[in-house]
């Protein structure tokens, strides 16, 4: 039986997939994003893949995809931007009054966007919390640790600041500028959002095991994360902007 979106608001949906060398995943993910919001009988949505450079066959199999997903719009920046970028790209260019995203990786299951929608009539962003996360451990306390500072410098009530599966209300981005290079965008959507007044909640999400592809989140990029931290603080709590 076909499942039917939230009453108000929640009618038409932009679905944001930000992607780099993901030519194993991007198919499946496509499509399984098609059908589900197929069933879900939306007045209308709109598939964005954003490669962002990608090296391999990512572009390519989107381009043959259309064939078969006329929901489908491919976004591409020639050169790797980064993720922040690509999210941005993804963002701005959505035109539905509902922008969810979530990665092309197939960690998710993209079914449980209903449980989302659930509460969007209510708040300007809902954001998926991983129930159990399937990291590598040296990256779960990594994560623990920044999720503690974040929320305690951007006072966010979010236990799962960077999980890749939210839905905002397009108008967070006409409100917002995201300014960040790489992966502290999460945090820097919410923690301007708070800012400006905006009402977040969050619902718990399945999180599964990365089954091809490979992360481009590195132990490495901790000391430029916290370099950002650093800034993004300054420019929210000293110079106020948004």
């Amino acid at each position: 039986m076909a499942e039917v979106p939230a009453p108000g608001i929640g009618r038409k949906i932009s679905v944001v997939l930000p992607a780099y060398n993901e030519e194993e995943n991007i198919e499946s993910q496509v499509r399984s994003v098609n059908e589900v919001l197929t069933d879900m009988q939306f007045d209308d949505f709109e598939i964005l893949v954003v490669d962002d450079g990608s090296r391999d066959e990512t572009r390519a199999i989107c381009e043959r995809l259309n064939e078969d997903v006329p929901k489908l719009r491919l976004l591409v920046h020639e050169v790797n931007q980064g993720y922040a970028k690509a999210l941005r790209t993804g963002f701005t260019s959505a035109v539905m009054p509902l922008v969810f995203y979530t990665d092309a990786d197939n960690q998710f299951d993209v079914r449980e966007l209903k449980n989302l929608l659930a509460s969007i009539d209510d708040f300007e962003i809902v954001c998926g919390f991983r129930i159990y996360r399937f990291d590598p451990f040296s990256r779960l306390v990594l994560s623990w640790g920044y999720n503690l500072l974040v929320r305690v410098l951007f006072r966010i009530r979010v236990r799962d600041v960077d999980c890749a599966f939210k839905l905002f209300r397009r108008e967070v981005f006409e409100r917002i500028n995201i300014e960040s290079k790489k992966f502290f965008v999460d945090t820097e959507i919410l923690a301007k959002a708070s800012r400006a007044g905006m009402k977040m909640t969050e619902v718990g999400v399945r999180h599964f095991p990365r089954t091809a592809g490979e992360s481009t989140v590195r132990p490495s990029h901790v000391f430029h994360t916290l370099v950002e931290v650093a800034g993004m603080w300054t420019d929210i709590y000293v110079r106020g902007r948004i």
